[in-house]
Order: C-alpha cells, then sequence, then structure tokens
C-alpha cells in the first residue's frame, strides 16, 4: 500500500511540473535552436532567475521542455517567448546542483511545429554572490539626462536604484565600488555643480572632496584593499574625441594620470614618487588579495591627442606595506603589452590571488568603444597568458568582476548589436577554465531590446546596498570633508 502511495506521489510531482500539453512536432531538425539570448550550453549558478528566452526569427508560437536528472519536467509555451515559472525553475535548479538540464525547443511557423536538437543547461556546484550592482546610462558622449546605479538580485529580476541623479539636477553618479563584494564598505562619485566622492564604511557615510593641490584631478577609478583601510585611486585629466567612421564613434583617453592611495582611517593621501611621473601615465589601481602589491596600467606618456594611438599601457605592479602604509622601490612589468603592440585596461585580480584578468585591447585604456577589446587571464604564479576565446565575441568585451569565490565573472560586451553595453556572466573553474558566458536573465527577453541605457560597471555584491539616498542628497549640499593633503 506504502509503495503505491509513493508512486502515486512521485507521479503528481511529476505533472505539476507538466501543466502545458507536449508538443507534436511536424517537423525534427538536427540542428540547435536559434534562441536569443543565446542559453544553449551555458553553466549557470543555482541560485538565477528563470532563462526566459524567444526564437530569433519571428513565430507564431514556441514552447520548451525543461527536464532534470531525475525525471523532473516543466513544460511550457507562449506566443513570443518561454517563462519559466520561478518556484519550479528555482526547485528543478536547486535539485539538480551538480547535474545538467536538457532543454527541448519547438517553434511555430507556417502553421506548422518545428522541434530542434537538445541543448543543456549546466547547474555548476559553485555558489554564486547575491546580485549586481551597475550603473545605467545611455550610450551617449558630452550629455546625459537620467542616470543611476542600480543593484539586481540574480535570484529574481528584482531591480532597485541605489541612487539617481535626479536627486541632484545636472549631476552624474558614476565609479562605484565595493570591499571584496561588500556593500558596508562602498565608494561612488558625484560629478557636477554640487557633489565629490561618497565614501561609506561600516554604515557611516561622508562626502569627500578629493582634489589637493598635488594631485591632478579629483579621484577618479577606485580599488578597495581587502582590509579596508585603503582605497587606490586614479587621478586623470580625461578627454575625449570623436571618429568620422561608424565603426569608432568616439575616444577617451588621458593627457594626464597618477595614482594616490586614500587612507581611509586617517583622511589623508598617500604618494609614491615612482609612480607620479611626468614620464608615464598611470591608471586603473587594483589591489593583490593580500593586500601587499598594488597592479595598476603605466603608459609611455604621448603628446595628446595627435599621439592617441600610440599611447599603450602594460600591466605593473609595486609593493606596498599596509602597515606602514609605505610604497617599495621598484615598479615591475608583469605583461608588457606595448611590446606586441597592444594595451592593457583593467586588470581585476582574483580573490583567490590565482590570476588577474584584464581587457587588452590595440592602444589607449578606454576600451569600451574599442571592437577589438578581449578579455585576458594572467597567471600571477607562471606569468602565462591567454585571451579568454570561450568568453570574447568579435565585438566589445570590456569592463570584468570577480564574484567573491573566484568562480563568477560578469563583463559589458556589446555582442548584440555593437552600441549598448550588457552584462554577461562566466563560471571559471580552478584551472582558469571559462565556460560559455550567458546574458543576465530577464522576465521578458525583448527587455534588452526596449531598453535604451548601457549597463556601465558591473560588479558582484554580496548582500543588498543599504544607502540612503536622502542622505547623499544632504551631504552634496554641504560643504563636505577636504581629504587631508600631507604626504
Amino acid at each position: 500500500m506504502l509503495k503505491h502511495i509513493y508512486i502515486l506521489l512521485t507521479g503528481l510531482t511529476i505533472v505539476l511540473f507538466s501543466c502545458t500539453p507536449e508538443i507534436k512536432p511536424d517537423v525534427i531538425k538536427d540542428e540547435l535552436p536559434e534562441i536569443f539570448p543565446d542559453y544553449c550550453n551555458v553553466t549557470v549558478p543555482a541560485t538565477i532567475a528563470p532563462l526566459n528566452f524567444r526564437m530569433k526569427e519571428e513565430t507564431e508560437g514556441i514552447a520548451a521542455t525543461l527536464k532534470g536528472a531525475n525525471g523532473e519536467e516543466i513544460r511550457e509555451k507562449g506566443k513570443n517567448h518561454v517563462e519559466f515559472p520561478a518556484k519550479k525553475w528555482t526547485k528543478v535548479l536547486t535539485e539538480n546542483i551538480g547535474k545538467e538540464l536538457s532543454v527541448t525547443v519547438a517553434a511555430k511557423t507556417n502553421n506548422k511545429w518545428v522541434e530542434y536538437a537538445e541543448f543543456k543547461i549546466y547547474v555548476s556546484t559553485d555558489p554564486i554572490d547575491h546580485g549586481l550592482a551597475y550603473r545605467l546610462i545611455a550610450p551617449g558622449y558630452e550629455v546625459w539626462s537620467k542616470m543611476g546605479i542600480y543593484q539586481r538580485e540574480l535570484a529574481s529580476y528584482d531591480q532597485d536604484a541605489i541612487i539617481e541623479n535626479t536627486l541632484l539636477t545636472g549631476s552624474c553618479v558614476n565609479c562605484h565600488s565595493f570591499r571584496l563584494t561588500d556593500p558596508n564598505d562602498m565608494s561612488l562619485h558625484i560629478r557636477g555643480k554640487k557633489g565629490g566622492t561618497v565614501l561609506k564604511t561600516d554604515g557611516d557615510v561622508k562626502l569627500l572632496n578629493t582634489k589637493t593641490p598635488k594631485t591632478i584631478s579629483n579621484f577618479v577609478y577606485p580599488f578597495w584593499h581587502p582590509s579596508g583601510d585603503y582605497i587606490a585611486y586614479s587621478v586623470n585629466n580625461i578627454r575625449q574625441v570623436f571618429h568620422e567612421t561608424k565603426d569608432k564613434r568616439v575616444e577617451v583617453f588621458d593627457s594626464e594620470s597618477d595614482l594616490i592611495i586614500y587612507d581611509v582611517n586617517k583622511n589623508k593621501t598617500l604618494y609614491c614618487d615612482d609612480i607620479m611621473t611626468k614620464d608615464h601615465f598611470e591608471t586603473f589601481p587594483s589591489f593583490s588579495p593580500n593586500g601587499k602589491k598594488l597592479y595598476f596600467c603605466a603608459a609611455d606618456a604621448k603628446q595628446m591627442p595627435m599621439e592617441y594611438k600610440d599611447v599603450r599601457y602594460n600591466l605593473c605592479s609595486i609593493d606596498f606595506d599596509p602597515q606602514t602604509g609605505t610604497f617599495g622601490n621598484n615598479v615591475d612589468t608583469l605583461f608588457n603589452a606595448a611590446a606586441i603592440e597592444k594595451s592593457i585596461t583593467f586588470p581585476r585580480p582574483s580573490p583567490d590571488g590565482k590570476y588577474i584578468m584584464f581587457t587588452l585591447v590595440d592602444y589607449g585604456n578606454f576600451s569600451i568603444w574599442h571592437p577589438e577589446a578581449d578579455l585576458y587571464l594572467y597567471d600571477v604564479e607562471s606569468g602565462e597568458t591567454r585571451p579568454l576565446e570561450t568568453a570574447n565575441s568579435n565585438d566589445t568585451e570590456s569592463y570584468h568582476s570577480w564574484s567573491s569565490n573566484s568562480r563568477w565573472f560578469v563583463f559589458s560586451s556589446r555582442r548584440i548589436n555593437g552600441l549598448y553595453t550588457r552584462p554577461y556572466i562566466s563560471h571559471i573553474d580552478k584551472n582558469g577554465k571559462e565556460s560559455k558566458p550567458f546574458l543576465l536573465p530577464q522576465k521578458n527577453p525583448d527587455y534588452y531590446e526596449e531598453l535604451l541605457f548601457s549597463y556601465n560597471i558591473p560588479e558582484f555584491i554580496n548582500k543588498k546596498v543599504e544607502l540612503d539616498a536622502r542622505t547623499v542628497e544632504h551631504l552634496a549640499n554641504t560643504e563636505g570633508t577636504n581629504v587631508d593633503q600631507r604626504e
């Protein structure tokens, strides 16, 4: 009797996952379906929102059957796209961690159902962080209207504003940064008539005025020290020019740049004479996971803008002692990109200390408008460097960041249409092998066709960002705190 009850309950469980009638195809094709987003054979975390999709070509209907390794099944059908129910999706993924899901797609055209070859979705055993933080901004150049920094929970489609520039008319909010994905420690800039650098540490929020007589600008590109005691910033004199050709619309470059380290506890800047020279441009700093090295990009100074195509940045490092706040005596070149007529930007070390990911371009350091920009991986121990061929595309791959466990990375790409950057996520194993990236899922796949904003600086966060926008607004209307100008 108990055996019969068990069989009945098991059958009911499968039925619950199979509410949509099975499609009987008129034609069967031995080829993968062309779907958008392309989720065929991707690796995902167990806590990812449903990967809804549609056919790239217009259809009269679409159906999908998702099967788990234990016999679970979800059948869904739609006119324009497939939308998996969140609870069923989460249950199937949770019960198939470390296994693979099978997906079969059928599309209706000319009143006939065509079934395509099955593809897989691999559910990784590696967890991923709570969510992403990013800026949404129109892909313009010298002007903007509404923009903001937002956060998105990866397990759902929930998106919330962290801060929007509508609080301060005419301002620009940018360069958000967190310490080891922890939003309790956060830095972001407000540019415009009012503003400065907003610094959040352990719940305390203040506004810094960061321009000093010794620096060429306010603080720009940030990276937190793992201890939370320091933040490395670049200081840059940024300019832009416009191209007449459609392939490259705009070029952004530095006419001069340096690096400083801000001591969070003492409210003072630390300078290194070996870095702050007129002979070199330095930018995009990042600390090693143990906090004892500062990585950065450095190039021989050129006459700008006339020689902007001759500026090529190498991957460099210098020792840093967090106990004393002092620098080493030698700048080391880790990867000489200029020797192969290339240039490095956005060096980002993995939290486990094994790798440094960077973007490689033909010249310059602002890769977002460079179609040739690709992601590369530098092995810290061996010094070997290789392209992330599975993640790269024929268009721009640019800004990227690591998950807290070094098993996932998110990056911005223009691969869809060459104009708007979209966030892609890829799994990377302990040997540095990346998986096929997947586009951040949305409830309706047409979301990306309708969104007229680019995703900028995607960063992992291990929990929801708590920042009171009204507090920031109040601070931006005050004089703020001057950074101590002593060396």
